[in-house]
């Protein structure tokens, strides 16, 4: 039953006593974590130690189990439209058609997930270090053009959440300190993100730490 009297300003997301399952079995030590508007959490763990899995299964696409988890104080444990229409996924595959430009793949990623229109995609591709190849198919873009054609969808996107798997994966330093000015306008909005790392970040937002223990 959801709360009846939820807080004014609850947090963005949060989850209590939360692990995701493999094969009915705990893959990590059960966390906690608030997530606020305007902040950032970084997953931290070893390899294998689940931080991909916990973020796709936030959307569904992993099994959890918790005491609870809530998105902007609703109850989304065991339906998950509203987590789901309140963010966006970017991960390792990076959802870009190769014969489809760089413009085209961005129209039509919005258009599926039922975004708003991008608006000016040359001004916001220029941004992203990608002015001239607004109509170049991806498959003729480098790794690091293809993460910035990626990145554009953050950018045109009004979601709250970004859920992020190694966002700085593939991108030199300039494209590193893109990503940086991203989450820093993201946050100042009022947004919030989650995001996957081995180890130091490259960048310097002041970001909450939550580390995955593998259960032994």
């Amino acid at each position: 039953m959801s709360d009846p009297h939820p807080a004014a300003n609850p947090p963005l997301l949060q989850a209590r006593a939360l692990s995701c399952l493999r094969e009915e079995e705990a893959l990590f030590r059960a966390i906690d974590f608030d997530l606020a508007c305007g902040r950032l959490l970084v997953l931290e763990g070893r390899n294998g130690a689940g931080k991909t899995t916990l973020l796709r299964a936030l959307l569904g696409l992993h099994p959890l189990q918790a005491d609870s988890l809530r998105f902007r104080g609703a109850d989304v444990l065991h339906e998950r439209h509203a987590l789901n229409a309140g963010a966006i996924w970017l991960g390792h595959l990076l959802a870009l058609k190769g014969d489809l430009s760089v413009r085209e793949n961005l129209c039509a990623s919005l258009a599926i997930a039922g975004d708003a229109e991008p608006g000016n995609v040359d001004a916001l591709c220029e941004s992203l270090g990608l002015a001239g190849y607004e109509d170049t198919p991806a498959r003729a873009l480098s790794a690091g053009q293809r993460k910035r054609a990626a990145l554009a969808r953050l950018a045109a996107s009004r979601r709250p959440l970004w859920l992020l798997d190694e966002p700085f994966a593939n991108l030199d330093a300039q494209g590193m300190t893109l990503v940086e000015r991203l989450l820093e306008k993201h946050l100042a909005q009022g947004g919030g993100a989650m995001l996957t790392s081995h180890g130091v970040l490259p960048v310097h937002l002041p970001a909450h730490t939550v580390r995955l223990e593998r259960v032994r």
